[in-house]
């Protein structure tokens, strides 16, 4: 018997902007992805996993190499045929199924990192209405690297936001983040830091904004730990992880406060 659904809601984007204009390739992180999902099949909780327009999230092939799995070739082997072909990745419903389905259903949310989520998820209207109500409800809200990007959906004015970042106007960003319902609260998010071998040397250029300064600007209590180590940080129902090294810590974190709340309920 499960003990409850998840909500799992990924990317669609596979480009991001750079400064100077053009693109950088980009998707979701595998590891990131499915190992916090296969820690949540196997303590008993079912998973829904949607995306914007219903199509599973694009693997960024960074990602999907052993080095990610503890250099591992066989847990990474694992990941990518878990992906590939588990019942839980391939029923991809669309964040409007998800609203249309109801959300009291839900016990919880995740949201992996890849840089992906910070093209249409953090802009994204339907993940905002989701995200609203896991907020006013309490439910256990998790974010894992590039992830807590997408908490900025639920903003009013998320996509005015996201905009006034890329212009570089942070006073317009502040203004138009007023009512952020995470302001205030403690996270994480991939560092500047962390950033930069990615814009050397997969994007060949730099990205408009960092995700520290966004999460600040938004009104974030924003705590970075040391680069490429783990850290979760938890605040309330908000569960943030920082980098592809805080996938199965985020695992477990989140599996605790399900319990926690399946205790308080």
């Amino acid at each position: 018997m499960s003990k409850g659904k998840v909500l799992v809601v990924g990317s669609n984007a596979t480009r991001i902007e750079i400064q100077g204009g053009g693109t950088g390739p980009t998707g979701q992180y595998l590891n990131e992805l499915v190992v916090p999902v296969m820690a949540l099949l196997a303590a008993g909780y079912d998973i829904t996993f949607a995306t914007p327009n219903g199509n599973k999230p694009f693997i960024d092939p960074v990602s999907d190499q052993a080095v990610h799995f503890d250099n591992d070739p066989v847990a990474h082997k694992r990941a990518q045929n878990f992906f590939a072909n588990d019942p839980a990745m391939n029923s991809v419903k669309t964040l409007r199924a998800v609203l249309d389905g109801g959300l009291d259903q839900y016990a919880a949310f995740f949201t992996p990192g890849g840089q992906a989520p910070v093209v249409d998820l953090m802009q994204d209207p339907e993940l905002g209405e989701i995200l609203r109500h896991f907020h006013a409800h309490k439910k256990p809200t998790a974010y894992l690297c590039h992830g807590p990007m997408a908490s900025i959906a639920a903003m009013q004015h998320a996509r005015e936001f996201r905009a006034a970042l890329i212009a570089g106007d942070k006073p317009k960003a502040a203004e138009l983040a007023q009512g952020w319902p995470y302001a205030g609260y403690r996270m994480t998010v991939y560092s500047s830091s962390e950033e930069k071998p990615i814009e050397d040397n997969i994007l060949h250029g730099k990205l408009y904004f960092h995700m520290p300064e966004a999460l600040t600007t938004a009104g974030g209590v924003v705590d970075v730990g040391p680069d490429f180590a783990p850290h979760v940080v938890e605040d309330r129902e908000l569960i943030t992880g920082q980098n592809p090294r805080s996938d199965h810590p985020i695992g477990e974190a989140l599996i605790a406060a399900l319990s926690r709340a399946s205790i308080d309920a």
